[in-house]
């Protein structure tokens, strides 16, 4: 009972947190200059694909004292590689400035942000220009280095693993029986082990067994830190996951035997005419669907999560000057907190899938013949 009470208070705090972002402000506040806060289908719609996106700042929350717009988080490092070289500077300098207004002058060059994305304005150049997509015609983007959000979660995650897993291998070495967290992590490292290395590697699962725990956890607690409030997409970023997928690509095609590309190239047991057919769809098959399929899986699921829980909590801002704001809102609230529990159950299966698949792969390039 005191289990399932907290597991709701904690939902209920996520939905709540959440909820802050919508909350509706004074509706003249646009008049007097300020901003409004996030209460219309079209500003909804924008806040959550902005909220799915990586950033170049940690916001926590925004508030509105006096109808005045007040954001509260703290700033993160942009590191850039322009035409003047490496600049460095800190978030905070675009001042929540999303959409090009704002000027930074840093080593010589003029820095702008627009709708997340930062751009170098050309030499002589003042103030940005749009064409008619709201593309700019005079700036172009350097080559971004900065510690945006999702790579500070990367690195926290990071430093958590090496700090449990290096505690539960200095237990193994001292004693039989881990204890403390460590017990909690032991089942799972077994199960990784003999449930996803063992039956889809085979005999030499225990050379690829620390590849697929990093993967396994690395995926599963960043999941679980996108469901948290003030939480990290970090796998709901198109990037992150393609190169979880090339890390596999790249460990299958470096452990892959004769046996394997004979398969690949010239696959037996086929009529001569077809095999060079055959050859292109397997080579396409493993050099480009097989992490593509890692790629877009994992990215897909975790980000369309985000946006069916940002949208339920939507329903109570919507119809919030409607006859049924309670009970939209109640329904709101209870849809949400279902999809969330929900996705919890995601956070593990998708990393569950990922490792899955990863080893599948990988057992299928080291697989020696059989002789008959």
């Amino acid at each position: 009972m005191k289990l399932l009470s907290k597991t709701v208070t904690t939902f209920s705090l996520v939905f709540l947190i959440s909820l802050t972002a919508f909350a509706k402000g004074d509706p003249d506040a646009k008049k007097d200059g300020h901003s409004d806060p996030v209460n219309t289908p079209e500003e909804i719609e924008e806040y959550i694909v902005h909220h799915t996106k990586d950033s170049h700042d940690f916001h926590l929350f925004t508030h509105y004292p006096d109808g005045e717009e007040s954001h509260v988080g703290f700033p993160l490092p942009v590191i850039l590689w322009g035409e003047n070289g490496l600049t460095a500077f800190m978030s905070s300098a675009f001042h929540h400035d999303d959409a090009g207004k704002e000027i930074v002058e840093k080593g010589g060059s003029r820095f702008v942000k627009i709708h997340g994305k930062i751009y170098e304005l050309n030499a002589g150049a003042t103030a940005v220009e749009f064409d008619d997509a709201h593309h700019p015609t005079n700036a172009t983007a350097p080559f971004d280095l900065s510690i945006t959000k999702s790579v500070l979660g990367i690195l926290l995650i990071g430093l958590l693993m090496l700090i449990l897993f290096g505690r539960l291998a200095k237990q193994y070495k001292t004693q039989k029986i881990p204890t403390g967290f460590a017990r909690v992590l032991e089942p799972l490292v077994i199960y990784v082990r003999d449930e996803i290395a063992k039956p889809n590697i085979g005999a030499k699962y225990r050379k690829f067994t620390g590849y697929l725990l990093t993967v396994f956890f690395f995926v599963w607690i960043l999941n679980l830190l996108g469901l948290a409030p003030f939480g990290f997409n970090v796998t709901g970023q198109l990037a992150v996951t393609a190169a979880l997928a090339i890390f596999t690509l790249v460990i299958y095609l470096a452990s892959s035997n004769k046996h394997f590309w004979s398969h690949q190239l010239w696959m037996p047991g086929v009529p001569y005419l077809l095999r060079p057919l055959l050859a292109v769809i397997e080579l396409a098959g493993t050099l480009i669907i097989k992490p593509f399929s890692l790629m877009v899986r994992l990215f897909a699921n975790i980000t369309a999560g985000h946006i069916v829980v940002m949208s339920l909590i939507a329903i109570g801002i919507n119809m919030q000057n409607d006859m049924t704001a309670v009970g939209s809102t109640t329904l709101s609230l209870v849809l949400s907190m279902f999809i969330t529990l929900i996705e919890v159950l995601v956070a593990f299966l998708q990393a569950y899938i990922f490792t899955m698949l990863s080893a599948l792969f990988i057992g299928m390039a080291v697989e020696e013949h059989e002789h008959h």
